[in-house]
């Protein structure tokens, strides 16, 4: 296949890159390159032949069109996006832009694009989203294809959005189109804002690690690589209009979770201490869902893809990543809003 991938230098883009190349497809990354995107992740597939690098802003009408003009690509997999929870509080604006803007916008190029090439029977649109459109679960249950929408960040709103956009230009134009929302990734190149890499390079650091009100909320981690595979799995045989839930199959609560981490950096690194005496709990997140969890029945049935990494294992990998790569992580430690607590008060 040839492959059009917006946010290729982002960190689940990334993973789908690397994959997509490893496996033999052809790979055009469109990416704006705001303070989470990094073409170091990248490094190992950037002299490939089968790569190509388009510094694009998915809200730029005229340069998507030139790029599926000159490029022709079979899939479109969409997933740039703006992702932080707690900068969605604080900035709303920037996610509506980007999410809802940015997949109105690149829709619309990849319809004229479609109807252009004469509707061909092999392109489709391949939409990435989130578990978190879904809203919050109880202590039980799971996150079905069927479960109504019912977001409760900015964030969520804003994927829910190009949820229902990617739906409507499949039902009103025809355009192919597929969904998939996954749960909680973690990994390697797993940019150092989001909760397992602030675990981390706090404990490393010797300062203290947040836990965001009692630690009780739920997450179903799923390994990146293991969603860049079923990604994959999902562009070349997902059934057209169909959506597809992503999940991990690991539901741990935050405060496990940090313990967990703790206890490798333990014994890979250990410190006068041991990291959990760091745990701090701070202020919880306005709207903080409770509980995430997927029923993953449908792409296991279905498309015959299950996750093939635990979260014991996952951490254990991811961890050891961080300890190998601080020339990655020491320069992106100087962004925007990186090592701030964001999102505290709505």
């Amino acid at each position: 296949m040839k492959l059009l991938i917006t946010g290729g230098a982002g960190f689940i883009g990334s993973a789908v890159v690397r994959q997509a190349i490893a496996a033999g497809h052809s790979v055009v990354n469109v990416d704006k390159l705001t303070y989470a995107g990094c073409l170091e992740n990248l490094t190992s597939v950037s002299n490939a032949p089968e790569y190509v690098f388009e510094q694009v802003d998915i809200c730029d009408r005229d340069a998507l069109d030139r790029v599926f003009e000159t490029h022709s690509p079979d899939v479109v997999m969409h997933l740039a996006a703006e992702s932080h929870v707690d900068r969605s509080i604080d900035g709303p604006g920037a996610f509506i832009e980007t999410n809802v803007t940015g997949t109105y916008t690149l829709l619309e190029a990849a319809r004229a694009f479609w109807m252009t090439a004469s509707q061909p029977a092999s392109f489709r649109f391949h939409h990435i989203s989130t578990d978190e459109v879904y809203g919050t679960l109880g202590a039980t249950g799971q996150f079905t294809e069927a479960t109504p929408y019912a977001p409760n960040s900015p964030y969520s709103a804003s994927k829910a959005a190009s949820d229902h956009l990617v739906r409507a230009w499949g039902e009103t134009y025809g355009l192919p189109i597929v969904v998939t929302n996954c749960s909680n990734n973690y990994g390697p190149y797993h940019f150092p804002e989001k909760l397992i890499p602030v675990v981390i390079l706090n404990a490393l650091a010797g300062k203290p690690i947040p836990i965001y009100g009692d630690g009780s909320n739920v997450r179903d981690w799923l390994y990146v690589e293991d969603h860049a595979d079923a990604l994959l799995t999902v562009a070349q045989k997902g059934a057209l209009g169909r959506t597809y839930n992503i999940g991990g199959e690991n539901e741990v609560s935050n405060l496990d979770l940090v313990h967990k981490i703790c206890a490798i950096l333990d014994g890979k690194r250990p410190a006068a201490n041991p990291y959990a005496s760091l745990i701090t709990y701070v202020t919880d997140r306005p709207g903080h869902d409770l509980r995430y969890a997927i029923d993953p029945t449908r792409i296991r049935t279905e498309l015959g893809w299950r996750p093939s990494v635990t979260v014991d294992q996952g951490l254990e990998l991811t961890v050891q990543w961080y300890l190998d790569n601080e020339d990655w992580w020491r320069t992106l430690q100087d962004r925007q809003g990186v090592g701030q607590r964001l999102g505290v008060t709505a």
